[in-house]
């Protein structure tokens, strides 16, 4: 994730936010069944959270550095 290509993180973004989208939807389906299985909603709620640091720092690498 070093790359500062600006193209390349917007990219990145966009998958990521795909695949933080999809991980709602699953998490939704999964925590509407009765038979809900805990774990793998624990799982797929903290992989989601991981996401979106993700994407919070790959925002952050496309804000401009503002000079002193």
């Amino acid at each position: 994730m070093l790359n500062h290509d600006p193209a390349e993180i917007t990219r990145q973004l966009i998958e990521l936010r795909i695949e933080h989208r999809d991980l709602d939807a699953a998490i939704l389906l999964l925590s509407a069944t009765n038979a809900a299985d805990e774990l793998q909603l624990k799982r797929l709620k903290k992989r989601k959270l991981r996401l979106k640091d993700m994407i919070a720092y790959l925002e952050s690498q496309l804000i401009p550095d503002q000079p002193a």
